[in-house]
């Protein structure tokens, strides 16, 4: 932001020590008697400027003064100005690049992002309004309602950004790079190679492993967790379930190829969420014991009753705030088994300081275990 002060030109004498010219009702002779004996401070420093007193007025060159008070300075001849401008110290938007997880419209005329990738935040939703600018490439405007799983972005967001799990903010600009494909499968094999590594995917006809699409990585790949956390390609295996962005290019070979950009290792918990393996009348089963939990903050809450996400996912991947023994304990125990929970998130009119509501329960006894970590 630019703070702007004036100085409408009056006074040769504001420019220096002295000034004496002619033109009458315009400029006046002054004359000026400089005190070097006198100090000048700027926030308690001597500034080594020295006034010259006219009139008993004490005056300081203005180009001097304004750099020690951190101002610019520039003449305007044609309106007979001097003006002094300085810039407040602006607070730099996050950057981060990555693939769209999912995207979907809210109840407010938003659409909600996840966004996976490169970044100071790996792992991170962001929100699109109104106000977001979207654009490809080539400066072309996109709907925010176009994005879809698969599209690699760059994107500027925040400065705020609420302190969830994943963190949350404001996307500020939206620059869409490419499409991607998708796939979602278990590896049937992954080995080095002489440019890096290569993953195949395929199906086994008649007992024998057939390859349907092999995958090269290279220096630009990215290997990481649904989380953001990034994985060593010697913890790949044959059978490890994963989701992979890839293409769009294919070679016509058989199997085909294509370079890999993003490869998302995934737990069994993962593979079933959100809520692909639950049943509608278990989901709300769910949502009916998370409303009796977040009843007393309705006011605030923005999603329906019945329209709260509902996800599996694995208790070792979910910051949790336990707050009796028994919570503490149980939360403890699934963690140690590697186990699931069930989360159950409200969107709310704090979500852009604090993040959604989201309320966890053990996916096997149902019992509630806490919230999430909102900040």
């Amino acid at each position: 932001m630019k703070k702007k002060l004036t100085v409408i030109l009056t006074l040769a004498g504001l420019l220096g020590t002295t000034a004496a010219v002619g033109a009458e009702d315009v400029f006046e002779k002054v004359t000026g008697i400089l005190h070097k004996d006198v100090k000048v401070l700027v926030d308690g420093q001597d500034s080594t400027l020295t006034p010259v007193y006219i009139d008993g007025k004490a005056y300081i060159p203005v180009r001097d003064a304004a750099a020690k008070l951190g101002y610019n300075v520039s003449y305007d001849d044609a309106n007979k100005e001097i003006e002094l401008s300085t810039h407040e110290d602006v607070v730099e938007a996050i950057r981060g690049t990555g693939v769209i997880v999912d995207v979907k419209p809210t109840d407010n005329g938003q659409y909600r992002i996840e966004l996976l990738g490169k970044g100071t935040n790996a792992w991170v939703i962001l929100f699109a309004d109104e106000k977001t600018v979207i654009t490809d490439g080539a400066g072309q405007t996109v709907a925010a309602s176009e994005l879809k799983a698969g599209t690699q972005i760059t994107a500027e967001y925040g400065p705020v950004m609420a302190m969830s799990f994943p963190g949350q903010s404001h996307a500020n600009k939206i620059t869409v790079d490419a499409q991607r494909l998708v796939k979602e499968d278990a590896i049937q094999s992954v080995k080095h190679t002489d440019d890096g590594w290569q993953v195949q995917f395929g199906e086994t006809k008649d007992g024998a492993a057939v390859p349907t699409l092999t995958l090269n990585a290279g220096k630009e790949t990215s290997v990481l967790t649904a989380q953001g956390e990034p994985v060593k390609w010697e913890d790949l295996k044959a059978g490890t379930k994963v989701r992979a962005y890839y293409g769009p290019i294919e070679t016509k070979s058989i199997p085909p190829q294509s370079p890999l950009f993003y490869l998302v290792v995934l737990s069994d918990a993962q593979t079933q969420a959100p809520a692909g393996k639950m049943t509608p009348e278990a989901a709300q089963a769910y949502r009916d014991l998370a409303w009796a939990k977040v009843s007393e903050q309705a006011a605030h809450i923005t999603t329906k009753q019945d329209e709260a996400m509902v996800q599996i996912v694995a208790a070792n991947d979910v910051a949790v705030m336990a707050s009796t023994d028994e919570q503490k304990k149980l939360l403890a125990d699934i963690q140690a088994a590697n186990g699931t929970l069930v989360t159950v998130t409200y969107n709310t009119d704090k979500d852009e300081l604090l993040g959604p509501l989201t309320a966890v329960f053990d996916s096997k006894t149902q019992t509630f275990i806490g919230f999430t970590v909102r900040r």
